[in-house]
């Protein structure tokens, strides 16, 4: 890191811009409203601020930290960590570990995607100390590290996937199931019976990209039936690893049911039958499901939604009766259909 000539007004703006674009970029990366080229650009504009205050040096670090000071947020700590492990400057790094404490879970995901955006050889002098240690928020970053690189570290693994913090534990299950590690399969599986709905979803996909559905897909049945916030997560995974015919009769019971019919209507385009469009085409006209009618159109078709007039962002446009609804963009059956 070097001291270097800059503009304070500039540097400031690059600290707060990096931090509102990793958060936009978070938020939507999930989402159905932008696609691959849009996460795109997104990113070309995240990156170009982190360059920025790389390019700054001290003064750089100097920005990202007050504006961590300011506003403890996650964007800030992503923009904190990122610049710290691209230096790879021991101390800086620390510095960012200790900040990530303050925000808890919140903290040790940003970590992570400053993580996954750092160069392997970058990170190489950091992750077996993070392995090493006994603190498990740094284990977990350093499980980070090897899933986003799919590295895998060996027997050490073992150990890791049976760790007392679960934090730890489902970690390393996730990572065993990326790297097709069957001989960790013992360790997977007992993660079906996790401390925590979301530890046994993650060992419940890691189970499938084992080959193990058969014990899966029971648990994740549950989740969707009783964990509304995986809800949707689990869905994915569930048709995501079953056979077509199989998968549709499974989403056809959901659909049946009053509390998961937006969920599985917005899952509908999963499966790529583009036979489903008239009976989308109507649940677009539904107030209540056209959101997740929309999302399943998205998924249908390989198309830059936002060169069409398909969408509309103010939902009164297509009546009276969706005037109430805050998405912030909605398909319009009867345009749909002349398209």
């Amino acid at each position: 890191m070097h001291s270097i000539a800059t503009i304070a007004a500039i540097v400031d703006q690059h600290a707060e811009d990096a931090a509102f674009l990793w958060l936009r970029r978070r938020r939507e990366i999930d989402g159905s409203i932008l696609d691959e080229t849009d996460i795109g650009r997104i990113d070309q504009r995240l990156d170009a601020n982190i360059e920025g205050l790389m390019a700054a040096g001290k003064a750089g670090w100097d920005a990202a930290q007050a504006r961590f000071t300011d506003y403890a947020e996650p964007g800030e700590l992503f923009a904190l960590g990122t610049l710290a492990l691209h230096w790879g400057d021991a101390d800086l790094v620390a510095i960012a570990i200790d900040a990530a404490a303050s925000l808890g879970e919140a903290g040790l995901s940003s970590l992570s995607a400053a993580v996954a955006r750092t160069p392997r050889e970058k990170l190489r002098p950091f992750v077996a100390k993070w392995l090493d240690t006994r603190d498990a928020p740094q284990r977990c970053l350093g499980l980070s590290a090897l899933w986003h690189h799919r590295v895998d570290p060996g027997p050490r693994l073992h150990d890791l996937a049976n760790h007392s913090d679960a934090r730890v534990r489902s970690r390393a299950v996730r990572l065993a199931g990326a790297l097709k590690r069957r001989d960790l399969l013992p360790a997977v599986l007992a993660g079906l019976d996790g401390e925590t709905p979301k530890e046994r979803l993650t060992a419940a996909l890691a189970c499938c990209l084992l080959g193990e559905t058969r014990s899966a897909h029971p648990v994740v049945d549950k989740i969707v039936l009783t964990e509304p916030g995986l809800a949707e997560a689990a869905i994915e995974i569930r048709l995501l690893t079953t056979a077509t015919k199989a998968g549709k009769g499974w989403l056809q019971k959901h659909l049946e049911q009053p509390a998961l019919r937006g969920l599985a209507t917005a899952s509908v385009g999963l499966f790529g039958d583009r036979a489903v469009m008239p009976w989308l085409i109507e649940k677009m006209r539904e107030p209540e499901l056209a959101g997740a009618a929309g999302v399943a159109l998205r998924d249908l078709f390989e198309v830059d939604f936002g060169d069409t007039d398909l969408f509309v962002v103010d939902p009164a446009v297509i009546g009276k009766d969706f005037a109430h609804l805050d998405d912030s963009s909605l398909p319009v059956a009867d345009r749909v259909e002349a398209w």
